[in-house]
C-alpha cells in the first residue's frame, strides 16, 4: 500500500526492555543508522543497577534513548515521542516519562498474567484505560519473529532473541533510516555463526516489511540531515572519545602511553578501547586492584611514559595516597574519574557529579592537583588532550572528571586535523643542571612553569631520590626542615594556581542579561537547551561553562560579579556553588538533584524562569 510520508524536525525514541532483550545494541544500531544519514544526535543509555535483576522486573529494565534532529541539539531529549516496550516492566518503568499522544509500540507476547503480576498490574494496561491518550501499537514481536525465522536453521531460543532486530527493522522503516550498515554489522558480529547472521538479517527485514505492509502504521517519517560544518564525522561515545584523546596525546608528545586500570563501572570501556591501540605505543595493564593500577601508572611516568589511570569515585578514594605521592614527586599523571552515583558502591550504572570535592580536596596534606571536566561526549577527546598537556608541561597529576552521562552518551564528532592538535613534546633532562656543571638538582624549577626537570632513570649523572618523604628545594634530599616544608607546599600550590587556562566565555546574546547560569561538566547540554528555550520566548539570560575547575579561569570573578544573580545547576548537593561562594564571595544560587539521571531542559527552564521573575 502507498503510505503517507511526513517530515519532522526532531524525534526522541526510547527502546526499553529486559536487560537480556538487547536494547543497548538496538539503540546503538539505530543511532549508527541515524548518524550515517547526517542528523545531529544525542543519546542516553540507561542500564540496570543490578547485575542480574530477575527477568521481567522493574529493577531489570534497560533502556536506550536517542534524540535526532535536522538542527543542532544539546540533549538526549526530555521525553520520548516513541516508546518501544518489550514487556510490562518496560512499559511501567517508562510510562510516566511519555507526553500524551506519544506512540507506544508494545510486544504483546510478553503481556502474560505472570509478567503482569511481576510489576503489579492486576489487569493488562492494554485492556483498560491506562494507555488512553497514547497512540498504542500492539505488535506480537516474539511470535512474528519466530514465524519469520521458521525456515532458518536456528533454535527457538535464538529465534526469540532476534526480536530486537525485528523491532529495529520496524523503527528503521518508520523513520526512513538507511539499514545497510546494520546488515554489515550483523555479518561481522556473528561471523563465526553464519546461521545467526541469516536469522538476525531475516528478523530485521521482517520488521521492515511489517512496517511497509501493516495498516497499523499508516505514516512513515523523515528527518532531514542537519546543517553541520563540513568534514568527516563519526558517532562517538564519551569513553571512546576520551580514549582516542589519550592516544592522540601519546602521538603528539612522542611518549608511550601507559594505562594502569582496574575494571570499574562506568570507566572500563576506556581500558577496553585503549587495549586496541598498541600500534600507537599504548600499553594497558589490568591490575589486581585500584592501588596497584595507579602505582603502576605513576611508575610508568617516572620511567618517561605518559602515565594514566582510569576509575570511578570509589577507585579515586583508593588511589588518593598514590596521587599525593605524585604531587610530592612532581611527576605527570592523568587520573580519569568517570563519576557515578554514590556513596560507596552507590548506583554504579547511574550518573552524578558528586566527586568534585573529592577531586579538589581528597588527599592527605596540602596536595593540589589540576582538575578539568569535559562538557559532552565529543569534548572528552579535547579534554583528554588538555589533561595530558597540563600534566606534561607542569609535572603534576591532573584529574579528568567525566561522568556516566557523558561517558556512555554519544554524539557526532568532527574528526580533527591531526596537525592542528597541540604539540605536547617534552624535553627530558639529559645533563647536570647545577652551577658546578656536575651536580643534578631534581627540584631546580623552570621559572615560568615552576616544573622540575623530568629525568629518565638510568641517565648517567642524573641519579636522584624518589619517595614520599618531603624533599629539599633544588637538591631533592630528604628534609624535615619546617621552613623548607612550608616553601615546598606553597610552591606546589603556586604551580597549580598559576597554570594559564583560557578565560571563561559568556554566552549573552542580548548583552543585557541580569542572571548568569554557570555550569560544569555534563550539565552543559541541559543548561544550553534551557537557555535557548528562554531566549526563544524573549527572555534574556546569560550562560557560562567551566572546563577548568582547578585552577579556575582568571576572569571568572569579574564575570560572576557582572550579574545580579548566579545560578549553578549541579547533579550533587551544591559542591561547585560552595567553592564559588568561598572563593569569590558571590551568593550563588544552587539548583541540585541527585537522582542518578541528568537534568531535563524543561525543569531547568522552569526553574530559571522563576529566578528571572524575582530579579
Amino acid at each position: 500500500m502507498t503510505k503517507q510520508i511526513r517530515q519532522l524536525d526532531r524525534v526522541v525514541i526510547r527502546f526499553a526492555g529486559d536487560s537480556g532483550d538487547g536494547m543497548q545494541l538496538t539503540g546503538d544500531r539505530f543511532t549508527s543508522e541515524t548518524a550515517q544519514l547526517g542528523n545531529d544526535i544525542s543519546t542516553l543509555p540507561n542500564f540496570p543497577a543490578e547485575i542480574r535483576a530477575p527477568a521481567g522486573t522493574l529493577p531489570g529494565v534497560s533502556s536506550f534513548q536517542v534524540h535526532f534532529a535536522d538542527y543542532d541539539i544539546l540533549t538526549p531529549g526530555d521525553a520520548p515521542n516513541v516508546l518501544v516496550a518489550m514487556n510490562p516492566a518496560a512499559l511501567k518503568a517508562n510510562l510516566a516519562d511519555l507526553p500524551r499522544g506519544a506512540d507506544i509500540i508494545v510486544n504483546t507476547d510478553e503481556f502474560t498474567k505472570r509478567n503482569l503480576a511481576k510489576v503489579g498490574y492486576q489487569v493488562s494496561p492494554l485492556d483498560d484505560d491506562t494507555l488512553a491518550g497514547y497512540a498504542v501499537h500492539p505488535v506480537a514481536l516474539t511470535t512474528m519473529t519466530i514465524g519469520a525465522l521458521a525456515d532458518q536453521d536456528v533454535s527457538k531460543k535464538d529465534a526469540e532473541r532476534a526480536k530486537n532486530m525485528f523491532a529495529l527493522g520496524l523503527l528503521s522503516w518508520m523513520y526512513s533510516r538507511p539499514y545497510e550498515s546494520t546488515l554489515r554489522f550483523l555479518e561481522r558480529k556473528f561471523a563465526a555463526r553464519p546461521e545467526l547472521v541469516a536469522a538476525n538479517v531475516a528478523a530485521f527485514r521482517a520488521g521492515w516489511n511489517f512496517g511497509e505492509t501493516t495498516e497499523d502504521f499508516a505514516v512513515r517519517y523523515e528527518v532531514k540531515p542537519a546543517k553541520m560544518p563540513p568534514g568527516t564525522y563519526r558517532n562517538i561515545t564519551g569513553n571512546a572519545a576520551l580514549s582516542l584523546g589519550l592516544v592522540a596525546a601519546g602521538v603528539r608528545s612522542g611518549l608511550p602511553v601507559f594505562l594502569g586500570a582496574y575494571p570499574i563501572t562506568p570507566a572500563s570501556d576506556i581500558l577496553h578501547e585503549l587495549s586496541k591501540h598498541k600500534r600507537f605505543g599504548v600499553l594497558t595493564m589490568q591490575a589486581e586492584d585500584e592501588i596497584a593500577a595507579v602505582g603502576a601508572a605513576l611508575g610508568a611516568s617516572y620511567g618517561g611514559s605518559l602515565g594514566v589511570t582510569t576509575t570511578s569515585g570509589p577507585g579515586v578514594a583508593l588511589k588518593s595516597e598514590t596521587i599525593s605521592l605524585a604531587v610530592a614527586l612532581e611527576l605527570p599523571l592523568v587520573i580519569v574519574d568517570v563519576q557515578r552515583a554514590g556513596p560507596s558502591t552507590g548506583m554504579p550504572t547511574k550518573t552524578e557529579q558528586a566527586d568534585l570535592n573529592l577531586a579538589l580536596y581528597g588527599r592527605h596534606g596540602e596536595a593540589p592537583v589540576a582538575v578539568i571536566a569535559p562538557k559532552s561526549p565529543a569534548d572528552c577527546f579535547y579534554a583528554a588532550l588538555e589533561a595530558a598537556r597540563i600534566a606534561l608541561t607542569y609535572r603534576t597529576p591532573v584529574i579528568l572528571l567525566s561522568d556516566n552521562y557523558v561517558a556512555n552518551g554519544s554524539e557526532p564528532w568532527l574528526l580533527p586535523d591531526v596537525e592542528s592538535l597541540p604539540d605536547l613534546r617534552v624535553e627530558f633532562a639529559t645533563a647536570p643542571n647545577g652551577e658546578d656543571g656536575t651536580t643534578f638538582l631534581p627540584y631546580l624549577r623552570d621559572p615560568e612553569t615552576l616544573a622540575r626537570p623530568w629525568a629518565i632513570p638510568g641517565t648517567p649523572g642524573l641519579e636522584h631520590r624518589i619517595g614520599g618523604l618531603e624533599k629539599a628545594d633544588k637538591t631533592g634530599d630528604i628534609s624535615y626542615d619546617p621552613a623548607n616544608h612550608d616553601f615546598m607546599v606553597r610552591t606546589r600550590s603556586a604551580r597549580i594556581e598559576t597554570i594559564p587556562v583560557p578565560d571563561v566565555e559568556v554566552e549573552d546574546p542580548d548583552g543585557d542579561a541580569r542572571v548568569l547560569v554557570l555550569g560544569w561538566g555534563s550539565t552543559y547540554g541541559p543548561i544550553g537547551a534551557a537557555c535557548r528555550g528562554l531566549r526563544q520566548r524573549g527572555l534574556s539570560i546569560a550562560q557560562a561553562h567551566l572546563r577548568h575547575l582547578a585552577p579556575m579561569p582568571a576572569n571568572l570573578g569579574a564575570v560572576l560579579r557582572a550579574y545580579d544573580r548566579v545560578v549553578i545547576p549541579e547533579m550533587n548537593l551544591g559542591q561547585l556553588a560552595h567553592v564559588i561562594r568561598a572563593k569569590y564571595l558571590v551568593d550563588a544560587i544552587g539548583y541540585n538533584q541527585v537522582r542518578g539521571l541528568p537534568f531535563t531542559a524543561a525543569e531547568l527552564e522552569t526553574m530559571l524562569e522563576e529566578v528571572l521573575k524575582n530579579v
